[in-house]
């Protein structure tokens, strides 16, 4: 089979393009930090209350990510990602008028604009990972990379630009719009995959074949099963442990070495860029390297990572930790997805994974409360401890993983 979407003329690979230019848009969500002590000082509210707006928006991304695979499924990706881009260019637009109303913030950046969300990041995941069955775990990287990378456009924008002229509200308008546009035209060039795609020339490699599941599983038997759970705490833990850092990196900054606001946004931008490539790397490296295994290095790294930050006090050298983070919070995300294609088959895996989608909401509002309510050294030492018990789910998983391809083996010989 060729690499062009039927009848559309539309290569693969510019259907990918697209998806990432999508996500881009849609990651900017993460410059969060950038308007945490401007929503503070104009809405009159503590840092916790503040905070709380980011851990809505990622509470309604996961949820609406459950049925987003469904709509997918049912109404295809470009209609559900053009309606996605509309929710979150109106929610951040009407964000501009919800001060000095707080729960009218939580409203609309956070509800509406975490609803349009949740619909264009899991269209992405779901498209491509049928049109790339021979990279499985790349495509899924790179699905997300731009979500990941959002931030390092938003934050220095926002913070040294849009917001020193505009404040607060203006600047919500202007990138409402701003997203808006970009995900409704990226999303003209979706298509969907015809069943049972494969690139011209494909064949899966043994190993491949060893990792894939035997059968493609429904929602709800992947719900019957205690793998479902497994790599849903796996992802929810990891999610915690990044949201976390990342709700708070420009204050954080701040405090932990002394630079202003506008330095401590370029904290902001490095973390958003390994966070990007994270999920592109992660994901590269799964697909050699094996998902439970890399899940096990992510957990390690993570556990001297925030372990060395509450010693830092030079903003040179809190990029080191705040880089390891973020690269490996984003390789969650890059990784899980062709996770939870291994486990139960591609062909529902938009559905499946949009509904494991619930663990970032769980890790959404978990990981930004807690260090918003105590201080940041304890909290680190906390998210090290949490990371170093996690290590034993991804080896757990690596069980599961020999259980599957031991049965599998058998099939595929008869």
């Amino acid at each position: 089979m060729s690499h062009t979407a039927p009848g559309t003329g539309i290569n693969r690979w510019t259907i990918a393009i697209a998806a990432f230019c999508m996500q881009l848009a849609l990651g900017a969500v993460y410059a969060w930090s950038v308007f945490l002590k401007p929503v503070i000082s104009l809405y009159k509210v503590s840092q916790a209350q503040a905070n709380l707006t980011f851990s809505i928006t990622l509470l309604a991304l996961g949820i609406t990510a459950g049925f987003g695979g469904y709509l997918n499924s049912r109404f295809g990706p470009r209609a559900i990602a053009t309606v996605g881009g509309i929710l979150y260019g109106i929610g951040v637009l009407l964000a501009a008028f919800a001060s000095p109303n707080i729960y009218l913030l939580y409203l609309t950046y956070g509800i509406i604009g975490g609803i349009g969300l949740g619909l264009g990041y899991i269209v992405a995941l779901a498209m491509l990972i049928k049109w790339f069955p021979d990279r499985r775990g790349f495509i899924t990287g790179l699905a997300v990379a731009g979500f990941g990378a959002g931030a390092a456009l938003t934050g220095p924008i926002a913070a040294n630009l849009l917001l020193p002229a505009y404040k607060l509200n203006t600047t919500f308008i202007i990138l409402g719009i701003a997203y808006c546009i970009i995900v409704v035209v990226a999303a003209q060039f979706f298509r969907t995959a015809s069943e049972g795609y494969a690139p011209a020339g494909w064949t899966p490699t043994l190993k491949q074949q060893e990792e894939g599941s035997a059968r493609n599983y429904t929602l709800g038997e992947a719900l019957r099963s205690p793998r479902w759970y497994l790599l849903w705490l796996i992802l929810a833990l990891n999610v915690t442990a990044g949201a976390a850092l990342i709700s708070v990196a420009s204050p954080l900054a701040q405090k932990f070495t002394g630079v202003s606001a506008g330095v401590a946004s370029t904290l902001v931008i490095t973390i958003s860029i390994f966070n990007g490539a994270g999920r592109l790397f992660w994901g590269w490296l799964s697909d050699a390297l094996g998902r439970p295994y890399t899940f096990l290095v992510i957990f390690l790294v993570q556990v001297l990572a925030f372990l060395a930050t509450p010693f830092i006090g030079a903003i040179a050298l809190l990029f080191i930790p705040a880089s390891l983070i973020g690269l490996c919070y984003g390789g969650g995300f890059g990784t899980m997805p062709a996770f939870a294609a291994d486990f139960f088959g591609s062909k529902n895996s938009g559905t499946i994974y949009g509904a494991m989608l619930t663990a970032w909401s769980a890790g959404g509002i978990v990981g930004p409360l807690l260090i918003a309510s105590i201080d940041y050294k304890t909290t680190l030492f906390i998210l090290a401890g949490l990371m170093l018990v996690s290590c034993a789910l991804p080896l757990l998983a690596q069980v599961l993983a020999r259980r599957q391809a031991q049965t599998i083996a058998p099939s595929t010989g008869n």
